[in-house]
């Protein structure tokens, strides 16, 4: 029996590599193997899909819009890393796919910001209160550092409440949004109550908005009402995909993140301590933890 399974894996690798020598002499898939510095014990067991690669990338070469997209997934290129002995396909966004996002991106009005934060900058921080000094040193350095770095960890802000927590992160996000990079600024419980009443299409745009802004806020997380919907699917969702993608991550609390956790382990279908830990792994994963104590500056 095992002398069996030895000629029919030794088959199968022969198999393997004369599909792979094969595809040798074709230029594109020679110059995309070259580029992924791939030997042929690799590449011999990715064959097909790399020869998919080439004609996407043969398709892209040749396309002018996403009207005329050719490939299996509109405006998306199925791409390999390279991962030790293995490769590992994503699917990455060609230009017109990006201008197309960007577009709408910048076109939404889905989440309207009070006055006060859509207008927060440096100049309008109150730089005399003590308490504020350190998270206002640690907003500049963010600041310089992320325009090196646009994979930066953002923070978990809780404290006081009304100690101006939500509009020294808008003033960040407002003063980098002016360097060209897309941020979103959104208030937490209206976020949801948005998602749920909005139609299909409208509810892809508005997650992919979420998804892929290169800086989020979602301020005022935990005055929620908790369910299993904006929990797993939404909340989950997007922390998976920006934590995934490195995409810089703000959150705005009254709640310390212990305080967060049990607070998003219930809802009205029980007690899920797992499920919240998820959420607060994540957070955890995206954020540095940062605490604001203060006077009101709200009365």
């Amino acid at each position: 029996m095992n002398e069996i399974k030895q000629f029919e894996n030794k088959n199968r690798d022969q198999e393997l590599l004369s599909e792979y020598v094969k595809e040798l002499k074709n230029n594109d898939f020679v110059s995309l193997v070259n580029k992924l510095k791939i030997n042929e014990h690799i590449g011999k067991k990715y064959t097909s899909k790399l020869k998919r690669t080439c004609q996407e990338l043969h398709n892209c070469a040749n396309c002018h819009g996403l009207s005329e997209c050719k490939n299996q997934v509109n405006g998306l290129v199925y791409y390999p890393t390279v991962e030790k002995e293995h490769l590992r396909f994503d699917y990455i966004t060609c230009k017109y796919k990006k201008e197309a996002i960007n577009k709408e991106m910048n076109s939404s009005k889905t989440f309207s910001e009070p006055e006060e934060i859509k207008n927060a900058s440096f100049a309008l921080l109150d730089k005399t209160d003590r308490k504020r000094a350190h998270l206002i040193k640690w907003i500049g350095n963010f600041y310089k550092n992320y325009q090196k770095d646009n994979h930066l960890k953002g923070a978990y802000l809780h404290g006081s409440f009304g100690s101006g927590k939500s509009f020294i992160v808008a003033a960040l996000l407002n003063e980098l949004a002016l360097k060209g990079y897309k941020t979103i600024i959104v208030y937490y419980p209206e976020m949801l109550r948005t998602l749920k009443e909005s139609f299909y299409d409208d509810f892809g745009i508005i997650m992919n908005d979420l998804k892929n802004a290169d800086i989020l806020l979602l301020d005022d997380i935990g005055a929620e009402s908790v369910s299993e919907w904006s929990r797993d699917e939404i909340l989950g969702t997007i922390l998976q995909y920006r934590m995934d993608a490195k995409k810089t991550t703000f959150f705005t609390s009254n709640l310390t993140i212990e305080e967060l956790e049990q607070h998003l382990s219930i809802t009205k279908n029980g007690v899920n301590i797992v499920k919240a830990k998820r959420i607060i792994e994540r957070i955890k994963q995206l954020t540095e933890d940062i605490e604001l104590i203060s006077k009101n500056r709200r009365r």
